[in-house]
């Protein structure tokens, strides 16, 4: 969308000024030099405008399409429905002759004289001259002998100069001053001026080397009609002769900006045309013109790029915000897949936009820059704004919040009204405060007069209800999974097989973010140390390339989809494999769209489309989104036995409270976690030590990455589990159930707070010992169980479950909710039951009135 300009028309001085500033930079060092001149000659192969045909010596100019001639891109459309891929096209097409030249060829006689015959390279003159030489002797073979004997006996011919139509610079093809292509253009065009040549100049001027005389009726009409015209269209040339020097200038440095991030590929006939239209509608300067006067779309995304690219240059940081928008690549800064511009006319007060401008070009100087009509007069004027006008405007924006109602004011450049939601009203609470307090602090709202009452009553909009969406059901989770549904998936939703099926599978796999997946490089999988890993970037958190344990069946399907994309690389790069630093750089999932070097993946939406209409048409009963993947595989893990820190470390999130967000606990869930953290009991020769499925000691570091085994067999115990096998199944104990003392007995994560008191009560004993030699007796009898205390504590340290197992007493916490323990009787009471006639000291109240404190004890 194109704002209208704020600033001030150009004058002579500003675009003599923006001229000198654009030639200093277009004759740098590291401007492109094919793009300097007034005439552009771009080289075949060019990086960013390349127009050759991508077959091999094939002398044609390439056709828009599959970066091929008309005749090979024909042959191509037949050859891909019989299943060729596009690397055994190109190896097996052949080439063919050039039908017309980049540039106008010269005769092979005459240096300064255009050739009127390609195939014999020869003049007008000349061409005829071998023609009558044919005809007087009728026994000549015109072989390439006999031609190059002719050649011989010629004598090269003076030239008739350059065209005279002012945009051409190639030779005039006659006495009358202009090209062959201009020529016939003039004949078309009625000969405006009556310019005309004598009848036959050839045998009554040229042949006896006389000057031919040229008639013009009207010199004027002739010499506006030369000025006129457009430049010949030539394959690999733009001719921007015809173009004011500020605009040429412009399109040389909008030619070159658009090179170093060719994201939009440009066809150099694309290019001639909107400089063709420029030179009709006679445009000064592409600053502040609205590109809707051009009727083709890629005209207007042309000129918009262009305006992008030279408001870096023409604009100062003040001028913007004068100008009612700010361009954050004056701060350094370009948010990935957004413009640089970002547009605050919508705000149609003045002085609210400027403070919008500034509190913006703040926070993008700071160091912590992100990677992301009831007001008097119309609120123009700050001074007669006071507090009960924000009130009004907080109630106003609630109620519309809870009828589901549309802002007042335009909030949306396009024009249409966003609706207002429980986010949207806390944004612009939150935004709305930061704004005006930075206003105060900076005094800027003293010195346009904005009341303080005004800023303080504007309110805080909250952190907003947190929302966690639910797990995939069952039933769910195994539809999406099955093979049937995934390949429906492919067929249905992916015809180009682009690697949607592919994406999903590793969403559902490795519970991987959706954008961490669509954005994966090529290299993003291997075997190290015979373990298959998968590479990404946790954007979000800031973990950039963290490898994290795939499944064999995952690795093979990435493989597959790797060998696909660089075979599609191949087909749109001649066959060629991509180099070492190019492979680097690719995506695995690439997009076809405006992607000429294969960096750019796959956008969200195109997966969220099809993915929501393969949930659609699979008939769930239900609203599924992918990212209910990742909740699920989160649930999953900590039922497994894996604990939050676990959870967190391996789905990449900031910290414990978001892997809380993600994991959906219950009383039942935390029970089992604890009941799998499991250390050797008292019994043991090495009391406290983590156990795993194969009895293996484990390091601090090695139980933070713990895969807790649930396929040990046990049976619970007072304080623990016992795993003595033939108890398990149901037989008598050996030991007579002296549990504590067995070395098949284990302490669990459930059982620490029991332990816990043991020990209390062993040092209570200690203590009361009659003597040090009791105490000493004591504390190496209980020993053991207190190393396996120790280790127990350690291990769920380790595991970041300490604090949930000091939280809570599993050991039949219904007891301290039962009726004898909430009922309490004073001692007074008791000893006076016995009596007939009460005290008048006494005390009666039942337990129902019984004071706070000693109901709370």
């Amino acid at each position: 969308m194109t704002a209208p300009s704020l600033l001030p028309q150009q004058d002579a001085r500003t675009r003599r000024d923006r001229l000198e500033v654009l030639t200093a930079l277009i004759n740098g060092p590291e401007f492109d030099p094919a793009l300097r001149g007034g005439v552009l000659k771009i080289p075949p192969t060019h990086p960013v405008y390349p127009w050759s045909c991508t077959v091999v010596d094939c002398a044609r100019p390439r056709w828009r399409r599959y970066a091929m001639c008309s005749v090979h891109a024909e042959q191509w459309q037949a050859a891909e429905t019989r299943g060729m891929s596009r690397a055994q096209f190109l190896g097996t097409a052949e080439p063919l002759p050039a039908t017309e030249m980049p540039e106008a060829m010269m005769c092979r006689i005459c240096p300064q004289r255009p050739a009127f015959s390609l195939q014999l390279v020869l003049c007008f003159r000349h061409r005829n001259r071998w023609l009558g030489h044919l005809k007087r002797h009728p026994g000549a073979s015109g072989d390439e002998g006999e031609f190059e004997r002719w050649l011989a006996d010629q004598q090269a011919l003076p030239g008739y100069g350059e065209c005279r139509a002012d945009v051409c610079d190639e030779l005039a093809a006659s006495p009358l001053g202009l090209c062959g292509a201009h020529e016939r253009g003039y004949i078309r065009a009625g000969r405006p001026g009556g310019a005309r040549l004598p009848k036959n100049f050839f045998a009554t001027h040229e042949r006896r080397d006389r000057p031919v005389p040229v008639t013009c009726e009207d010199e004027v009409a002739f010499r506006a009609w030369c000025r006129a015209q457009l430049p010949v269209h030539r394959t690999g040339t733009v001719n921007l002769r015809g173009l004011r020097p500020l605009l040429r200038a412009e399109f040389q440095w909008g030619m070159w900006v658009h090179g170093l991030q060719p994201v939009v590929l440009w066809h150099l006939t694309w290019v001639q045309s909107l400089a063709d239209e420029c030179q009709r509608r006679n445009v000064d300067s592409l600053a502040g013109l609205n590109a809707s006067v051009f009727r083709r779309a890629y005209h207007q995304r042309m000129v918009q790029e262009m305006q992008q690219a030279l408001r870096k240059i023409y604009f100062t940081p003040s001028d913007t915000r004068g100008a009612g928008y700010i361009e954050t690549e004056h701060f350094g800064v370009r948010f990935p897949g957004r413009s640089s511009y970002v547009d605050l006319t919508c705000i149609t007060q003045r002085w609210l936009r400027d403070l919008l401008w500034d509190h913006i070009a703040d926070v993008l100087r700071s160091p912590t820059c992100p990677r992301s009509a009831q007001r008097p007069g119309g609120g123009h004027d700050p001074s007669v704004l006071r507090g009960e006008h924000v009130h009004r405007f907080v109630a106003d924006v609630r109620n519309r919040e809870r009828l589901g109602l549309a802002f007042r004011g335009q909030a949306r450049l396009d024009g249409k009204r966003a609706k207002v939601t429980e986010n949207s009203r806390r944004m612009v609470f939150n935004y709305g405060r930061s704004l005006l307090r930075c206003a105060l602090d900076r005094g800027s709202a003293e010195r346009i007069g904005l009341d303080r009452a005004f800023i303080a009553a504007m309110p805080v909009g909250g952190p907003g209800t947190p929302r966690s969406r639910n797990p995939f059901p069952d039933e769910v989770a195994r539809a999406l999974a099955d093979e049937a549904n995934l390949q429906q998936l492919a067929d249905g939703y992916d015809p180009h097989d682009r690697g949607l099926r592919d994406m999903w599978e590793t969403i559902i796999v490795t519970g991987r973010r959706a954008s961490e997946v669509i954005q994966l490089r090529l290299d993003c999988v291997g075997r190290y140390g015979g373990l298959p890993l998968l590479w990404h970037d946790q954007t979000k958190v800031g973990n950039l390339n963290a490898a994290v344990r795939i499944p064999d069946h995952l690795l093979d399907r990435l493989e597959e989809r790797r060998q696909k994309t660089l075979t599609h690389y191949a087909d749109r790069h001649a066959g060629r494999p991509p180099t070492a630093v190019e492979r680097a750089h690719l995506a695995l999932f690439p997009t076809d769209i405006l992607n000429p070097d294969g960096r750019r993946a796959l956008s969200y939406t195109w997966f969220h489309t099809g993915f929501r209409s393969w949930i659609a048409e699979l008939d769930l009963g239900g609203h599924y989104v992918a990212h209910q993947a990742r909740h699920t595989l989160a649930t999953r893990l900590l039922r497994h036995g894996a604990s939050l820190t676990h959870i967190r470390r391996y789905l990449g999130q900031v910290s414990d409270r978001m892997a809380e967000h993600y994991v959906h606990l219950t009383q039942s869930d935390l029970d089992n976690v604890l009941q799998h953290v499991w250390v050797a009991g008292p019994g043991t020769t090495k009391p406290g030590e983590l156990l795993t499925s194969d009895t293996t000691p484990l390091t601090r570091e090695q139980a933070q990455a713990l895969a807790i085994d649930l396929s040990r067999r046990s049976t619970p115990a007072e304080g623990g589990f016992c795993t003595f096998q033939p108890v398990v199944n149901g037989g008598a104990c050996p030991r007579n159930l002296d549990c504590h003392n067995c070395d098949k007995f284990v302490l669990s994560g459930a059982d620490l707070l029991y332990w816990r008191r043991k020990r209390e009560q062993w040092r209570l004993l200690a203590e009361r010992a009659p003597d040090d030699a009791s105490a000493d007796y004591l504390h190496r009898y209980f020993e053991p169980t207190a190393r396996a205390i120790d280790g127990l504590e350690k291990a769920l340290a380790g595991l970041g479950l300490l604090d949930d197992a000091l939280a809570l007493d599993l050991r039949k916490p219904q007891d301290y909710f039962h009726r004898v323990w909430s009922t309490a009787f004073r001692a007074t009471d008791l000893a006076d039951a016995g009596s007939d006639e009460p005290d008048e000291d006494s005390d009666t109240r039942t337990a129902e009135d019984t004071d706070p404190e000693q109901e709370a004890a």
